[in-house]
């Protein structure tokens, strides 16, 4: 299989529908807490953010890519949201977690399961997860749809107790 097979198979089995067997896992509580991330191999901001993911209790799978480009394109992450690394939470709903979106985020997305495509913490702020984490940073999290023409609304503010 060509690497570009490869990636397009990681990507279609990230965000496909969840089969039968997916669907009993998710019943049972734990799939809802797989994260799988699509970063570059060289970095350390990153591989942070996973391992905070994961000391808050969620399964990660990384996959380390050169290029990320068609990831986020498939992801429907629009450039002005994009950042270093993609991820895929999955569950009864699949949701695009693009950046170094903070936990608060990601609980209030599980808890509330808007009808969105994902959530993206644009650029690399200082002070967010991953980047020398500060609970007072202050920062955006926006909820962005698969539909470019919508624009990201606010889903989350870091640091402002929002």
């Amino acid at each position: 299989m060509t690497k570009s097979k490869l990636i397009t198979s990681l990507v279609l089995a990230a965000f496909s529908t969840l089969s039968a067997g997916a669907i009993a896992h998710a019943a049972s509580g734990h799939d809802d807490k797989t994260i799988t991330v699509f970063k570059t191999p060289w970095c350390g901001c990153c591989q942070v953010w996973v391992e905070a993911m994961e000391k808050a209790g969620y399964i990660v799978e990384v996959n380390d890519m050169d290029d990320l480009s068609n990831i986020k394109q498939q992801a429907g992450v629009a450039k002005d949201l994009e950042a270093c690394h993609t991820a895929v939470l999955g569950g009864e709903r699949k949701y695009v977690l693009e950046g170094h979106v903070p936990l608060a985020a990601v609980e209030k997305l599980q808890s509330e399961k808007p009808a969105i495509k994902g959530i993206s913490t644009p650029g690399m702020p200082m002070g967010s997860l991953g980047m020398g984490y500060d609970e007072n940073a202050q920062y955006t999290v926006y909820a962005f749809t698969i539909d470019s023409a919508v624009e990201p609304t606010v889903f989350y503010e870091a640091g402002r107790g929002k």
